[in-house]
C-alpha cells in the first residue's frame, strides 16, 4: 500500500486501470519519496513492441478510470519487470533506486 497525503492507494487498483492502455504490455505501481505528500505514486511500464506511449498519456488514461489522487504522478519505462520464479513482481527491486540514501522506506 502507498500512503500519499494521508490517503491509501492500492497498487493493484492503479495497475488495473493502466493495464487497459493499448500501448502497455505490463505495469507495476510503486511509492516513491515525495516531500509534500510523503509518497508519490509511480508507474513502471513495459511498452508493447513497436509502441511509444508518452508518460502524460498513461497518466491521463489512469485519471479517467480512477480518482486523481490515485493516478500516477510519474511514469518510467523499462524493458521487463523483475519477477521471482513464481512470477510475482519484485517491487522492492523497483523501489530501491528511489529510496537509496533514505533512513526510512516511508516518508
Amino acid at each position: 500500500m502507498i500512503i500519499s497525503g494521508g490517503e491509501n492507494v492500492y497498487p493493484a487498483e492503479v495497475e488495473s486501470a493502466i493495464y487497459g492502455h493499448p500501448d502497455v504490455a505490463d505495469v507495476a505501481v510503486i511509492g516513491v519519496p515525495d516531500e509534500k505528500w510523503g509518497e508519490a505514486v509511480k508507474a513502471v511500464v513495459v511498452k508493447k513492441p513497436g509502441r511509444e506511449p508518452k508518460p502524460d498519456d498513461i497518466i491521463a488514461y489512469a485519471r479517467e478510470r480512477i480518482a486523481g489522487f490515485k493516478a500516477p504522478k510519474s511514469v518510467d519505462f523499462i524493458e521487463a519487470l523483475p519477477r521471482n520464479p513464481s512470477g510475482k513482481i519484485l517491487r522492492r527491486e523497483l523501489r530501491e533506486p528511489y529510496w537509496a540514501g533514505k533512513e526510512r522506506r516511508v516518508n
